[in-house]
């Protein structure tokens, strides 16, 4: 079973009469989501799915979005681009000066069980002097193809770490966590230096605080001075939440600038990959 969970300005029957429309997708084992902006950049239309459980192949998630295709008509439009997120925990970062192309599954291999038959590619990180190399998902590739020709695809990682360092104003220390469904990241950003980027699984609220403290233990992070801020799907009133404000008291969230969160009933630090401004 999918969950819809439609949010939208423009009525889908309208948006084809805007021009020059631009689609971003964002998926995971757990979910898709996706927006469409307008040519001066402007959030049009935004639309998410949730599966009821999470999804253990990328076999069965295809099937998921190729369900969602066939009744999404706001998929069926014509854009002059398409962006394309994977949204997974098969990636790690090399420096530049480290990275050797021809050494992909090498880099890989450190942290994750690579497949001989996997496609491995990278994101460049300018901001960084880095590559973000990771897996993604050929067979959905391959579908979304089929769809709409051309367009780019990147790791979500990529995508965030992008972003916060583009909002970083400060020079400290400070942790980011981007709450999912069943997974979440952390990254650890000391003014614009990346000092930490990493995906957690997590079913219960001891998991999360749990990996959160042990890398701010890892990182001499004092719990009682540092910044962690939170976006995604999690709020104060989350049990989550509360437990992890017993053991860290300085917590804020990082609300988005997207002029389109006054037509969402969600909060405005939510899907920041898609809609964070």
């Amino acid at each position: 079973m999918t969950k819809s969970k439609v949010q939208k300005k423009t009525n889908s029957s309208s948006i084809g009469k805007i021009k020059n429309l631009k689609l971003s997708i964002q998926f995971s084992l757990d979910g898709f989501s996706f927006c469409i902006t307008d040519e001066n950049k402007i959030t049009v239309y935004f639309s998410e799915y949730t599966f009821n459980k999470t999804q253990d192949s990328p076999k069965n998630l295809l099937t998921k979005i190729e369900e969602i295709f066939k009744k999404d008509n706001s998929l069926q439009q014509d854009f002059i681009s398409v962006l394309v997120i994977h949204q997974n925990n098969l990636s790690t970062l090399v420096p530049n000066q480290y990275f050797d192309e021809s050494s992909l599954e090498k880099y890989l291999n450190f942290n994750i069980k690579t497949l001989a038959t996997d496609f491995i590619t990278f994101d460049d990180l300018e901001s960084l002097e880095a590559k973000n190399i990771f897996v993604p998902y050929v067979n959905i590739n391959n579908y979304l193809f089929q769809n709409f020709g051309e367009f780019e695809y990147k790791h979500h990682h990529s995508i965030l770490i992008e972003k916060l360092i583009k909002k970083s104003t400060f020079t400290d220390k400070r942790m980011f966590v981007n709450v999912n469904t069943s997974t979440f990241d952390i990254l650890v950003l000391e003014g614009k230096k990346l000092i930490l980027a990493n995906s957690f699984t997590h079913s219960t609220k001891e998991d999360f605080v749990y990996y959160i403290l042990f890398t701010a233990e890892q990182l001499d992070l004092n719990t009682e001075q540092f910044q962690l801020t939170l976006i995604g799907n999690i709020e104060e009133e989350h049990d989550a939440y509360k437990l992890l404000y017993q053991y860290i008291r300085n917590i804020n969230f990082l609300e988005s600038q997207n002029l389109f969160f006054k037509e969402l009933s969600q909060s405005k630090h939510s899907n920041f990959i898609l809609l964070g401004e």
